[in-house]
């Protein structure tokens, strides 16, 4: 595995091409640098890490000019699409594409060969899905739902996905009672108020502070989901300054 420092020359001229989508310029690079694509990037400092190409490819915040056709050209040229981040986590480049609800690489990526059901999120250390689900990115989760992601009961409270919700709740033995707070949690985050409501019925707990000190409410408040908004106030519910722990 080649490892070129941040400030390599050779670095400095694939990343820019990359990030402002200079294809001819891109393929120009990988031509008289061969090995070039499946090499890998080292920072250090603020977002230290190594990274591969693919990774800066969908880097934050994603949806880069000609993104699908800078990945396909750079997987062509041998960058792997299952790719691991060294460092803090262990994502490949389709967990960092749904963290930036960028379904045009997301398809490119699984067009390419990425696995779907890869682990290593910074959620959890899940799927790709986890990360959708648990930064908001709703049109990325969905997209990955399409293509036939896996879900987790948080993945189908968050998505609305009551049939599936329903199933896991009266399956025996049922949810375990953190489950069932976290699926709440999340289903008041997507703004779905009928899994929110089943899940309570079923026992979640109604203030449990889930990320960042934020109870059901608190979440619902800071996404505008009106709707469950107001129904978690006629629950009762309270906001981070007076909920359980």
């Amino acid at each position: 595995m080649a490892v070129l420092d941040a400030d390599d020359p050779r670095a400095v001229a694939v990343t820019a091409a990359i990030r402002s989508g200079d294809v001819p310029a891109l393929r120009k690079l990988l031509a008289a640098h061969p090995g070039l694509a499946a090499s890998w990037i080292r920072r250090e400092g603020e977002a230290a890490g190594t990274r591969s190409l693919l990774h800066i490819a969908t880097d934050w915040p994603g949806h880069l000019p000609a993104g699908p056709e800078v990945i396909g050209v750079l997987v062509a040229a041998g960058a792997d699409p299952g790719a691991r981040f060294v460092g803090a986590h262990r994502e490949t480049p389709l967990h960092w594409a749904a963290s930036n609800d960028d379904v045009a690489a997301i398809a490119a990526l699984l067009a390419a060969g990425a696995d779907i059901e890869a682990d290593g999120a910074v959620i959890g250390g899940g799927t790709p899905l986890a990360d959708a689900r648990g930064f908001g990115q709703w049109r990325a989760a969905r997209r990955l739902l399409e293509h036939g992601a896996r879900t987790t009961l948080r993945d189908e409270a968050a998505l609305g996905l009551l049939d599936r919700v329903r199933a896991r709740v009266t399956a025996q033995p049922p949810p375990a009672a953190d489950d069932l707070d976290a699926a709440f949690w999340d289903a008041c985050h997507g703004g779905q108020p009928a899994t929110a409501r089943l899940l309570l019925e079923r026992g979640a707990s109604l203030d449990r502070v889930g990320y960042d000190g934020m109870t059901p409410l608190d979440i619902a408040v800071a996404v505008a989901a009106d709707d469950v908004v107001a129904w978690l106030r006629g629950q009762g519910a309270r906001t981070g300054a007076g909920a359980e722990p």
